[in-house]
């Protein structure tokens, strides 16, 4: 074995010596007072930093093609690692308030997470993936445990561990179906078998479907598509609110880009099959979802069941299996990254602003809570209003754009079929816009007799806001940002 290979995986090296940093400050300012302000600058730094260096790596493969860096996964690494970067700038003010002894910790659990997603975007063996989803699947654990000194927190984390579990136990029965069918794990190698098995009639293909269903069943879990989202909303309510910000955007657009590429590089040969699994899947996810959004008064399983339903439309990229979809789903990542982080910083800032913990008998976390927020706090509720605008897909924010080219990715497909789910969808994006606007509603019309009471948000949230807010405005009218996904999508 050729150890120099290593080399070749130069974000996941750099990653893994940020953790190393990370870990000998965090041991060496153990006793200090400034532990959190250094560690935390110092991990927003290495992150600035794996960003740029990623906008510098190409396309490369090691080991025999069992790690396959294309250049859509290097770019996808990157919108992974500026969403980690929010979520670390949106957290300061938690961390400060609620774990600033345990801050080192949660700096190495979210870097160690963001390895794993990593290795899951870069793998071409079934093999690498499955240990990249764990290596992203148990820090995570770790971090819905977070607020473990709350009921709701360690109730979240057990309900994620035994869905995970279970989750992962399915889909390694997948794979061992697809192994059992090809004698291979390679990705490439499995398209070749299944292939080979079809025109010669021997009859593998019958088992290789029972594979790619289970291997899809496991990671729908993941992606929380129905019917496999149950464990979605307790985790989101339970799991401080940044963490569950990290769920909601970057495992989820990590375990979507890995979805697709493997069922267009892996189970090309089946495409007749998990076309049609994709659009059943589809339509349940994006109409139940957005039924249960209706009917919740907590903001956290609100946001729970709208990535269920976001979930569903980043599917509509992967119909089609082309060029274009890889660059509209990579895009309606980046659009959401951006959408999903705003509304969740503006949570998080309600939750801690230091000065109550209840509204009127009410968690802060209740959307009773922001009854008349304009009048005290008008700022975030303009950039809570922007944010649930763009997830709705109103012109002219970059949410609009973002629908626009996912629905154009599974109309390129052409059957009738796909036209279908994506009418059904449009529809959707209807139902969607009057409960995104029950929140907007709540923050402008209702009233309240003890409204949330004006309050200083702190500099990070700011930052935070600030990087959010331009992303939604300026994310939909460059269109340079979809031309060099585009030219960096292919296979």
């Amino acid at each position: 074995m050729n150890y120099g290979q290593f080399l070749n995986m130069v974000p996941e090296a750099f990653l893994v010596l940020e953790l190393i940093i990370v870990f000998f400050a965090d041991f060496c300012l153990a006793k200090s007072e400034r532990k959190l302000e250094v560690v935390g600058r110092m991990t927003m730094a290495l992150l600035l930093c794996q960003t740029i260096m990623l906008t510098t790596v190409g396309p490369v493969e090691a080991f025999g093609g069992m790690y396959v860096a294309t250049m859509a996964a290097q770019t996808m690494k990157i919108i992974l690692t500026f969403g980690t970067l929010i979520v670390v700038i949106m957290a300061q003010p938690w961390l400060e308030c609620e774990a600033a002894k345990y801050a080192g910790e949660f700096y190495l659990l979210v870097l160690s997470t963001l390895l794993g997603m990593y290795i899951m975007v870069s793998s071409g063996s079934f093999l690498l993936f499955f240990l990249g989803l764990e290596t992203a699947s148990v820090p995570m654990a770790c971090l819905v445990a977070f607020d473990k000194w709350k009921k709701n927190s360690a109730e979240a984390a057990a309900k994620y561990i035994l869905v995970a579990t279970f989750s992962s136990g399915i889909m390694l029965y997948g794979i061992s179906f697809v192994y059992a069918t090809t004698g291979t794990l390679y990705f490439n190698d499995v398209a070749d078998a299944i292939y080979g098995a079809t025109s010669s009639c021997e009859g593998f293909t019958p088992l290789a479907i029972m594979g790619l269903v289970f291997f899809f069943s496991g990671l729908g879990f993941k992606l929380s598509l129905f019917p496999f989202h149950f464990w979605t909303a307790d985790t989101y309510e339970g799991a401080p609110t940044p963490i569950a910000a990290y769920l909601s955007v970057c495992s989820k657009g990590a375990a979507a880009f890995a979805a697709m590429f493997i069922l267009v590089k892996a189970f090309a040969p089946l495409a007749a099959y998990w076309e049609y699994m994709l659009y059943i899947l589809i339509v349940l996810s994006i109409t139940i979802a957005n039924l249960f959004a209706i009917r919740q008064s907590e903001l956290k399983r609100f946001m729970a069941f709208s990535s269920i339903s976001q979930a569903g439309y980043i599917m509509l990229a992967v119909i089609g299996g082309s060029q274009t979809g890889m660059a509209s789903l990579m895009y309606y990542i980046l659009v959401y990254v951006v959408a999903n982080m705003a509304v969740f910083t503006v949570i998080s800032a309600v939750e801690n602003n230091g000065q109550c913990s209840m509204v009127n008998g009410q968690s802060l976390t209740k959307m009773s809570a922001y009854d008349g927020l304009y009048q005290t706090n008008p700022k975030l509720a303009f950039l809570m209003t922007l944010a649930l605008f763009s997830l709705a897909g109103i012109p002219p924010f970059a949410g609009m754009f973002s629908k626009f080219f996912v629905f154009m990715a599974a109309a390129e497909q052409g059957s009738s079929w796909a036209y279908l789910v994506v009418f059904i969808a449009l529809v959707n994006t209807v139902v969607s816009l009057y409960y995104y606007l029950l929140i907007v509603k709540a923050m402008y019309i209702k009233q309240s007799d003890m409204p949330l009471p004006h309050f200083q948000t702190a500099p990070s949230t700011k930052v935070a806001l600030a990087v959010c807010t331009l992303g939604i405005a300026l994310f939909g009218v460059c269109s340079c940002i979809y031309d060099w996904l585009y030219s960096v999508a292919a296979f």
